[in-house]
């Protein structure tokens, strides 16, 4: 919602985030309009389980931000108040272009040895905790959307699946580029009906073609893609509803991890979050015997992975 310029940051002390672009109250910006009409169209296309109805939600907004760019040439936001977000929807020049892997394998070692030893450990620890809880959040909602976890929420395949995003996490680094690690947009496959894993093996051979015509991938605007998220993410909440929010020891951890997944933009954030609030307030409730030992030690290990910032300073970081 805050990339399709629905909510914003008003820079006030109270409230901070407010409807529309700067938080001003109202919706002032065609490219939002066009997020909200995307979003509604997708809405009733899923709702009326049409099939394909989030890739057709797609092609129709950037259809329409393609017209509408073409009579008002609204630009870009960083040119101007109203433009789009990070991509200008027009068909200008060819959708071809070669890609630059200049990049591939361009890794070095020598920062280690700059920062110290300490700091060293301080950043791989971070890295990989934020990036495996990530990963385990974004498996758990994905399996049991797909029906393929049981009442305890433990899904097969638990330590093929690691592996593989592991292996992800590492090709991504040596390419220069972001983690390849899972992501929550799977959920619009698996609403289609995607279960096996061949969906995914599709998409990946879709991603190595949209190399070479990046620049009429990039004609999708921002605003039109966030639609299609929000989608997901309504997906995504569905699932609270098999958690049992009578007991408050429970429903806190609950609302604690989902409010800080979306407030702090992490996964791993709410997740760790949750894991402390429910470590603490079970054991507190007299359940103290359904936090097992190691529910304890990873606990301990998100108190120490918020606490970074403090210990690097400590560290001379």
């Amino acid at each position: 919602m805050v990339d399709a310029g629905f909510v914003g940051s008003t820079g006030l002390p109270s409230p901070p985030v407010g409807l529309g672009t700067g938080g001003a109250g109202s919706i002032d910006t065609v490219p939002t309009v066009v997020f909200v009409f995307t979003l509604l169209v997708t809405g009733v296309l899923v709702a009326r389980k049409v099939r394909g109805g989030i890739l057709i939600g797609l092609v129709t907004g950037t259809v329409v931000a393609v017209i509408v760019e073409a009579i008002w040439h609204l630009g870009s936001a960083q040119e101007k108040h109203g433009g789009w977000g990070l991509s200008v929807p027009t068909l200008s020049g060819s959708p071809f272009a070669l890609p630059d892997l200049s990049l591939v394998g361009d890794v070095s070692l020598g920062a280690f040895s700059r920062i110290g030893a300490l700091a060293a450990i301080m950043l791989v620890f971070t890295l990989v905790f934020a990036n495996f809880f990530d990963a385990m959040g974004t498996m758990t909602g994905l399996s049991r959307e797909a029906g393929l976890s049981d009442s305890q929420g433990n899904f097969p395949r638990l330590k093929s699946a690691l592996i593989v995003e592991g292996a992800g996490a590492v090709v991504g680094g040596s390419s220069s580029a972001s983690s390849n690690t899972v992501f929550i947009e799977s959920g619009a496959g698996i609403e289609e009906g995607s279960r096996t894993g061949f969906a995914n093996l599709i998409t990946g051979a879709l991603f190595l073609a949209a190399m070479f015509v990046a620049p009429l991938a990039s004609i999708v605007p921002t605003e039109v893609a966030a639609a299609a998220l929000v989608i997901v993410g309504a997906m995504m909440v569905s699932q609270l509803r098999h958690i049992d929010l009578t007991e408050f020891s429970v429903a806190l951890p609950v609302v604690l991890t989902v409010a800080t997944m979306a407030f702090s933009y992490s996964i791993a954030n709410g997740i760790g979050v949750g894991f402390v609030a429910w470590a603490v307030l079970r054991s507190a409730a007299g359940k103290a015997r359904e936090v097992s030992p190691l529910l304890w030690i990873v606990a301990a290990g998100f108190i120490l992975y918020f606490a970074r910032g403090w210990i690097e300073s400590l560290i001379g970081m």
